[in-house]
């Protein structure tokens, strides 16, 4: 007998229904596949987004410093740690916050918190021109400087060009003075045997070398040049400070004082601290801070630079013979 056609029976062949089956699951499993696909993309693209936030962020390209918005508020640069190049206290570092600060339109004064025990003349002599420079071009906005720990030598050098300054009781204060340090070895280096070799092309090339004895002219000259600096110091803090300078034999004898003792003798105004002086002297007590913010980048390089010179170091075996 010939098969039956399914037409007339109303019966699908044997095993028909298992293929729809397997052909039902199969499609099922596609569509979950890609389904799953396209989550797992979306996550990944919003981990990628996340994490590229994150390196934005570190890397300091944006989120630098407060959201300045609108309204009058009270600008705050910070002054923090000894003044040097390539620091976060050089004179370019702060000299740039305190350009923002004056040149925003909302500020109403200008805080300039010092917490440093000095540095370079030179880096503390800058600062102290760019605030002069930006009070004659800001004549409208105060300067006021706000001395946290210690407020000393070169600290006290940029320190001295603001309208006023306040200090806490506990702050030290002062410091007008320059030094220039070392070591001798002479008589280690005799008692051990050791000869030092030092040779030179002009006579005071190896001037205060701390391995030869001191020559009386060049520490008459090394002694001349400080007191020269001294003088330039001396000049900037009566420009500075004027009439309120007290007139004691002691005052630019290189003394430290602390806030009250400083406020007699007029090196300082007053005491207050940030909130104070934003609060009740510039009358805007919302503070943004304008201190530039040193980067991740920024810091890696600064360790990579050091690593690497280091390693040079010890790669020569050392210091050889330097041009100086």
């Amino acid at each position: 007998m010939a098969d039956q056609d399914t037409s007339s029976t109303g019966r699908e062949p044997s095993g028909a229904w298992e293929r729809d089956v397997l052909r039902e699951l199969a499609t099922s499993a596609l569509t979950e596949q890609r389904r799953s696909r396209r989550w797992g993309i979306l996550f990944k693209s919003l981990t990628f987004v996340y994490l590229f936030a994150i390196l934005f962020f570190a890397l300091g390209w944006v989120g630098q410093g407060d959201s300045v918005g609108t309204g009058k508020h009270t600008a705050l640069v910070d002054l923090n740690g000894v003044i040097e190049a390539d620091s976060m206290a050089a004179a370019d570092v702060v000299n740039a916050g305190l350009g923002d600060a004056f040149e925003d339109g909302n500020t109403q004064g200008v805080v300039l918190r010092v917490n440093s025990p000095g540095g370079s003349p030179v880096q503390a002599h800058q600062i102290n021109m760019e605030i002069r420079r930006l009070r004659n071009l800001h004549p409208a906005i105060p300067l006021y400087v706000v001395v946290d720990d210690v407020c000393a030598s070169g600290g006290y050098y940029a320190a001295a060009a603001a309208d006023r300054i306040f200090v806490s009781r506990g702050s030290l204060v002062g410091s007008i003075g320059v030094l220039m340090d070392g070591f001798g070895f002479t008589d280690t280096m005799s008692k051990l045997g050791v000869e030092r070799r030092l040779l030179t092309a002009g006579s005071n090339k190896g001037f205060l070398d701390p391995f030869s004895p001191m020559d009386a002219q060049q520490r008459e000259h090394a002694q001349r040049m400080l007191g020269e600096i001294h003088q330039q110091f001396i000049q900037v803090v009566r420009e500075g400070r004027g009439k309120r300078l007290k007139d004691s034999p002691d005052l630019f004898s290189g003394l430290m004082w602390t806030g009250d003792r400083s406020i007699e003798m007029g090196l300082a105004d007053a005491l207050g601290d940030v909130a104070f002086v934003a609060r009740e002297i510039i009358k805007a007590d919302r503070i943004v801070d304008f201190t530039p913010k040193e980067n991740i980048a920024e810091r890696f390089a600064k360790r990579f630079g050091a690593a690497i010179g280091e390693a040079a170091v010890k790669v020569t075996g050392g210091f050889g013979g330097r041009v100086r």
